[in-house]
């Protein structure tokens, strides 16, 4: 099952901890890198910039039907940008 989480988690979609130390930052939204080894890694610019993403369980994030463009996700100043206007979008709805 885990596997096959992974596979649908594609680079660019926005995901929410669910479990560990970044589910109790609120409203922490992190971009996914890639899904490596049964395990996802994701970023959010600031705390876990593009260099040095999070190794994170695909049973412990939460996946939204949002993607961030491929151009966006290549600085982490663009990231950090892209995700504080879906936090913005999201907790406004």
């Amino acid at each position: 099952m885990a596997a096959m989480m992974c596979e649908e988690m594609m680079r660019g979609c926005i995901v929410k901890a669910a479990a560990g130390r970044d589910k109790e930052k609120e409203g922490a939204f992190y971009a996914v890198i890639a899904a490596a080894d049964g395990y996802i890694l994701i970023c959010d610019g600031k705390r876990r910039p593009l260099e040095r993403p999070k190794r994170k369980n695909p049973r412990h994030i939460q996946k939204t039907d949002d993607i961030i463009p491929e151009e966006v996700m290549r600085t982490n100043k663009a990231l950090r940008r892209a995700l504080a206007d879906y936090t913005a979008r999201s907790s406004a709805v």
